[in-house]
């Protein structure tokens, strides 16, 4: 277990590192789009986006698919790139291979999030960035209460196996190859284990972000982020 402080100096340039934020997906068990759920004055999306640009990771895409004429205008508006996965109905391997081919060449990692995963702390995003800087390892991912969670770190090292992977057995079939030597951060975030595949789940994740925001925007993340 790595317990990483938030020492900027040692932290890497934010612009060699990107976010794939997954939203391409039916949202079947919901039976509502999650990506564009009310969250705060927001939605579920631009929040997780706005969290990561507050961390300092400008280089994001959104992968797309079911819906995309819904979010297109939003991410246009704020300016995010987002790249159209025309195979998404077969699952969310899929979309991570829109997402990696097409990030920048010179990307060395890159964060995977799920955009129903919206609370996702700077403080965590920060801690893993300076745990990569001092290691280099390939896949690094945040632990609260003993438990890994969303989003790891995936090093540009394994992005050709991942291209080349047939995804039959998901990203964790992939990854598991890796456990061994996966650092595992420790962070103060119950963030990283909420996600929203249920009503119920999208309830608790709109009741604990009425505690973090009073109102939504710059002032509301920067106080949500200590």
């Amino acid at each position: 277990m790595v317990r990483a402080s938030t020492n900027n100096q040692r932290a890497p340039l934010r612009n060699e590192l990107a976010l794939i934020l997954l939203a391409g997906g039916y949202s079947s068990r919901m039976k509502a789009f999650k990506p564009l759920l009310p969250l705060g004055d927001s939605t579920v999306i631009e929040t997780a986006i706005d969290t990561f640009l507050y961390a300092g990771i400008k280089n994001i895409i959104v992968v797309i698919g079911y819906q995309a004429e819904k979010l297109k205008p939003i991410l246009n508006k704020k300016g995010i790139q987002w790249v159209y996965n025309e195979r998404y109905s077969e699952g969310m391997y899929s979309s991570i291979l829109a997402g990696i081919s097409a990030l920048p060449t010179d990307v060395k990692g890159f964060f995977l999030l799920p955009s129903d995963m919206p609370l996702i702390k700077r403080q965590t995003i920060e801690k893993i960035c300076e745990a990569y800087s001092v290691t280099n390892a390939d896949l690094l991912y945040p632990v609260f209460r003993g438990r890994r969670g969303h989003p790891p770190l995936i090093s540009a090292s394994l992005f050709t196996e991942l291209l080349m992977y047939d995804g039959s057995k998901g990203l964790k079939g992939i990854l598991a190859k890796y456990r061994e030597h996966a650092l595992h951060i420790e962070v103060e975030d119950e963030g990283i284990h909420l996600d929203m595949d249920t009503y119920e789940e999208y309830v608790e994740i709109y009741e604990k972000a009425k505690g973090y925001f009073y109102s939504y925007g710059e002032k509301a993340l920067e106080i949500y982020n200590g």
